[in-house]
């Protein structure tokens, strides 16, 4: 059982973690009964959802929580501290049964930490390559690659901006799954960039973005703005992540793009 006593980085990272044992645990059982890819996948999203809930409501039971998979409380908006969670970003890929690239996020946002508030603690687990990165200990800094840079996209769908960006300054692209596993291929040095446009939730991104972050790598909107997280709104348009060196020449890349 997860203790309360954990630290709040100790315990997005045990709380990551054991939900995705607890998932491939239930997708190889599913498998096993020749479950559909549906079922297999809002099989997951409840069983994610409320272990994570439940275990924040116990060891946390002062904080608010912003789950893709629950109502909004709105209470969040006034609270000092509010975790994010994605409870199993990328279902689909869950569902497909053979694939590695989805993920659990758990991010832990805090009024105290900045002055439109700052995520603190976060961890992301890859359960299916049986790995899990936190802010604390925070990953090694991806090292720079001697090579064509590369850029992960959507498996579904390449933003406009984004094969823009890739042709003005020469990358090449890659196609993963999750909003997670495509930060954390950056985070490991897999890919130098990714550029999201077309929108994503506050969920998406707030764990990977805080892992990201810890790992000494560009985070932005692609306008080059903060990201802010638990605002009213859970919408956030687009997102940068990059190697440092790459930032400046995206950017501008970008406002390039934005004026034709």
């Amino acid at each position: 059982m997860i203790a309360a006593s954990l630290t709040d980085a100790e315990l997005a990272t045990r709380l990551a973690h054991e939900t995705g044992v607890k998932l491939v645990e239930l997708r190889e059982r599913l498998l096993q009964e020749d479950a559909s890819p549906w079922y297999m996948m809002d099989a997951g999203d409840a069983l994610a959802h409320r272990f994570i809930v439940d275990t924040l409501h116990r060891v946390r039971p002062d904080d608010a929580v912003l789950s893709e998979e629950g109502a909004d409380d709105v209470r969040r908006i006034s609270a000092d501290r509010v975790w994010i969670v994605d409870p199993l970003d990328g279902t689909s890929e869950f569902g497909e049964g053979d694939r590695d690239d989805w993920a659990v996020h758990i991010a832990l946002w805090q009024r105290s930490a900045g002055s439109h508030g700052e995520l603190t603690d976060a961890a992301v687990a890859l359960p299916g390559l049986g790995l899990t990165l936190s802010t604390s200990p925070a990953p090694q800094p991806p090292a720079r690659q001697e090579r064509t840079p590369l850029m992960v996209v959507s498996r579904s769908r390449t933003p406009a901006v984004a094969a823009a960006v890739a042709q003005e300054l020469g990358f090449d692209g890659v196609r993963l799954g999750s909003a997670g596993a495509k930060t954390m291929a950056v985070v490991l040095g897999n890919v130098d960039v990714y550029l999201h446009a077309g929108g994503q939730y506050q969920w998406d991104s707030a764990a990977p973005i805080a892992v990201a972050r810890a790992a000494g790598l560009h985070t932005s909107r692609i306008d080059g703005s903060p990201l802010v997280y638990n605002e009213r709104d859970t919408w956030l348009p687009d997102l940068l992540v990059c190697q440092p060196h790459l930032a400046d020449d995206i950017l501008q890349a970008v406002r390039n793009f934005t004026r034709n």
